[in-house]
């Protein structure tokens, strides 16, 4: 299986949320409170940078008295190398997003919208006509 060079927002919150602490054991539970994901977000990533070998993954050995035991996550050594150059790159791309230069910025905000174009060929069609009620 090829290595997805970008990962979902959501990926790279947990991915943030591991590599706070990488040698550190977490539970889903804590991970789904830091990073504000449901579980049914949170375990399927989890699951699948597991597969990938970018997160190992055990059972908790003492469990809590009155509770069941947890599965338990951290990064791996290639999971932590990932992290470090998405959430880097994605600091980047939101650096780059948000220092555009205003002069494009400005260019891609006066478009015409569909509307005007939509006017602005239909007076062409009609040749030396001009809109109605600017004769």
């Amino acid at each position: 299986m090829t290595a997805r060079a970008e990962f979902s927002v959501q990926t790279l919150a947990v991915l943030a949320a591991l590599a706070e602490e990488p040698s550190q054991w977490r539970h889903g539970y804590a991970l789904a409170g830091q990073t504000g994901l449901k579980s049914g977000t949170l375990y399927p990533i989890l699951i699948r940078l597991a597969e990938r070998g970018l997160v190992e993954a055990c059972w908790q050995d003492e469990p809590v008295p009155g509770r069941p035991r947890r599965h338990l996550y951290r990064l791996t050594a290639d999971g932590l190398a990932s992290a470090t150059a998405a959430l880097s790159a994605a600091a980047e791309a939101a650096v780059a997003q948000a220092t555009a230069p205003r002069a494009a910025r400005a260019a891609r905000r006066s478009r015409p919208g569909p509307a005007a174009r939509r006017l602005g060929s239909a007076a062409q069609g009609r040749r030396g006509a001009t809109a109605p009620g600017l004769s």
